[in-house]
């Protein structure tokens, strides 16, 4: 599932046919889904239980391991083709205050960085003007999340239920865990978590891996590292002897010396069953459907790991795809599952 970066190819991408985000078919939901979300909220509040009985404190679901806190800017340039100039966050040039957070994926904030896991990272960008979901309606902001896996394993709601029950069930036992995924269908997709590439978090490409509505079309989104110093950083990778919070030092060290930027790109939707939305657990080609970038984030110098911002934002920042602008609504069912419960 290692994506590359792919230069935008030379054909016009304004004239494609994109797929209106109000299409028959872009959303379908399937019978018993409220039953699915309703028992993943009670799965996701037993493990939280469960770690604040280990710390005496308590974490989100999943991403529960801060690495970084970080403050920025989101730069949206004038000059956007009329196809990408969707939503009122890219109808027109702006710049957008941002504080963002590097995180690991599991829900265990003591997790070992040389465990090679996902990795996160969330934003939420000030400023924001614009028709808000009720949820956030009183504040002109807009959340974006991200994860460096391009494709969900939790791929609908279902799926989400039934994996969830094999990690509480067996979550210390990979070999248990193991014999009961390899049952599975989609077995490479549930083992790839325990494979990905353990890199440092300033070199990680991030990723959407559900799909949002993106004014009149639907998309995915990611997060690419643009600097010529985070490029390089890719090389270095995770060893035994580095320690279990060599992440974040990794990533205090870099934003201590170095400004970074990010190039903010979108994918759009062309082909339903290329570029399933119901289902996330399928990487959109990137060849057939190409990035292309719409902004940048900026985050200059600073202290990444700043433990009066790590415990404000553990303490009190909730980071929900449904806080913000209406024409960037979450699409499918892992997104209407974080309606329920935000757990990222």
């Amino acid at each position: 599932m290692d994506i590359s970066n792919h230069s935008e190819p030379p054909q016009k991408l304004e004239d494609r046919n994109y797929i209106r985000w109000d299409s028959k078919g872009v959303e379908v939901i399937p019978d018993g889904e409220q039953e699915d979300i309703h028992a993943v909220a009670d799965q996701i509040n037993e493990i939280q239980k469960a770690q604040y009985n280990s710390h005496r404190h308590c974490y989100s679901g999943t991403h529960a391991r801060t690495q970084g806190i970080v403050r920025g800017k989101f730069v949206v340039p004038d000059d956007l083709p009329k196809h990408l100039k969707q939503t009122e966050l890219f109808e027109k040039g702006g710049e957008y205050e941002v504080i963002a957070r590097y995180s690991s994926e599991p829900g265990d904030p003591g997790l070992d960085d040389r465990i090679p896991q996902p990795r996160g990272f969330a934003m939420k960008l000030f400023g924001v003007e614009g028709d808000m979901f009720d949820a956030g309606k009183d504040y002109p902001t807009h959340d974006i999340e991200f994860n460096s896996t391009p494709a969900l394993d939790l791929a609908t709601a279902k799926v989400t239920r039934e994996i969830i029950d094999l990690r509480i069930k067996y979550g210390n036992d990979q070999k248990e865990l193991y014999k009961h995924l390899e049952q599975r269908p989609d077995t490479d997709l549930q083992k790839y978590r325990d494979t990905v590439r353990n890199t440092h978090l300033e070199s990680t490409r991030q990723y959407s891996q559900t799909s949002y509505r993106f004014g009149d079309y639907v998309i995915k989104w990611c997060l690419v590292p643009d600097g010529e110093t985070q490029r390089k950083l890719y090389d270095e990778t995770v060893k035994p002897e580095d320690g279990p919070d060599v992440l974040h030092r990794w990533l205090q060290n870099f934003h201590k010396e170095h400004d970074a930027r990010y190039l903010f790109q979108v994918q759009l939707c062309e082909n339903l069953e290329d570029q399933p939305v119901e289902y996330a657990g399928k990487v959109w080609d990137p060849e057939k459907y190409p990035w292309q970038t719409v902004a940048t984030l900026e985050i200059p110098k600073q202290d990444s790991f700043n433990y009066e911002r790590k415990m404000f934002w553990e303490d009190h920042m909730r980071v929900d795809p449904w806080l913000g602008l209406k024409s960037l609504q979450p699409l499918g069912g892992p997104n209407r599952l974080r309606r329920v419960g935000t757990y990222m």
